[in-house]
């Protein structure tokens, strides 16, 4: 006879009482309802955080032009620092974007609306897409508030204010043809010009339009650095040595 002390058959679960399902599967839809409201907070988190970059220290662009060569090519994206001009002040050789208020740009036909026209434009707006909008322009500023401008002196160099500049950050591919003017950059304007003198239609071309001119509150921030692509990322320089002896305009 078995001895009932060492019976090792299982007990019979008891009336009523349902056995309990394994402890895996029952958390299973908890743990990705977790696992995608984490997701959902880190991506609400990116998108608001880009929004507040883009809106109060940088946005991106990208350059759709050669004006600039060799400093921007074509394609490259850039990040624009948003402090520049205000709070903090331009200086001679910054490299701006600035709103095309005055019809330098061809217009550009509306596009095609569509839900891939509309998640790019939400995407731009919070910064998370360069903004490729195609009314903006990039240039260097030469002149500011007050600077007298010539183009050229004798030995065929650009002045400001009586100093000739040794220009390095011009496209050394091709001799910049020579465009003449004297100009005095009134308050609240700068002159600007392109790197790629010869492909470049900046405030030489547009003597007849406001004087050439860009007005400041057009100017929606300071190129800081290459971002995109990755052989080409570097910081923007303003080349202060070629500015190091203009005197303050009147």
């Amino acid at each position: 006879m078995p001895d009932a002390g060492t019976d090792s058959r299982p007990a019979a679960p008891e009336p009523g009482r349902r056995s309990a399902a394994p402890k895996s599967e029952a958390d299973a839809p908890s743990q990705i309802f977790v696992w995608l409201k984490e997701v959902a907070t880190v991506v609400v988190i990116a998108v608001v955080l880009s929004f507040l970059i883009k809106t109060f220290l940088f946005r991106a662009f990208y350059i759709p032009s050669e004006s600039m060569v060799s400093t921007l090519d074509v394609n490259d994206r850039i990040f624009v620092n948003l402090l520049v001009p205000e709070p903090f002040a331009l200086s001679r050789g910054d490299v701006v974007v600035f709103r095309d208020t005055q019809g330098w740009l061809a217009e550009v036909p509306e596009k095609e609306a569509g839900p891939f026209k509309w998640v790019q434009d939400g995407l731009t707006f919070v910064g998370l897409l360069p903004d490729n909008s195609e009314q903006h322009l990039v240039k260097r500023v030469i002149g500011l508030p007050g600077d007298t401008v010539i183009c050229c002196d004798v030995g065929g160099k650009l002045t400001i204010n009586g100093v000739p500049l040794e220009e390095s950050y011009v496209n050394a591919a091709e001799p910049p043809e020579i465009r003449a003017f004297d100009v005095v950059v009134p308050e609240g304007k700068v002159w600007v010009m392109g790197d790629n003198r010869n492909h470049s239609a900046d405030s030489r071309a547009h003597l007849d339009s406001n004087g050439g001119f860009v007005d400041l509150v057009d100017v929606e921030g300071k190129a800081a650095v290459i971002a995109w692509p990755l052989n080409r990322i570097t910081v923007l320089d303003n080349y202060p040595d070629v500015f190091r002896n203009v005197p303050a305009g009147k």
